[in-house]
């Protein structure tokens, strides 16, 4: 295993102090115990899963860019050259 150094609030410092004394065990085992059972479940996030709040949250866009963006682009004039 690595080392790592943490800096803790005395309160919490001493709640896990209390617990490692309390059930004979080191605050090292106390730590990544909590650790362990912080961590978030193993399940992948995908890229749709970090973009999910994002979808629909512009107005004013056709329902369907997605399919036809081609066609949108072209009806909105990008993409040609513009008179100087």
């Amino acid at each position: 295993m690595k080392t790592l150094t943490v800096r803790l609030p005395e309160p919490l410092v001493a709640e896990i102090e209390m617990e490692s004394r309390g059930r004979r065990c080191s605050k090292s085992d106390i730590v990544r115990e909590r650790l362990q059972r912080a961590r978030p479940t193993s399940r992948q996030s995908t890229p749709l899963d970090a973009i999910a709040d994002l979808i629909g949250s512009v107005d004013g866009l056709p329902a369907d860019l997605s399919a036809r963006k081609k066609r949108y682009l072209k009806a909105t004039g990008y993409g040609q050259k513009r008179a100087r």
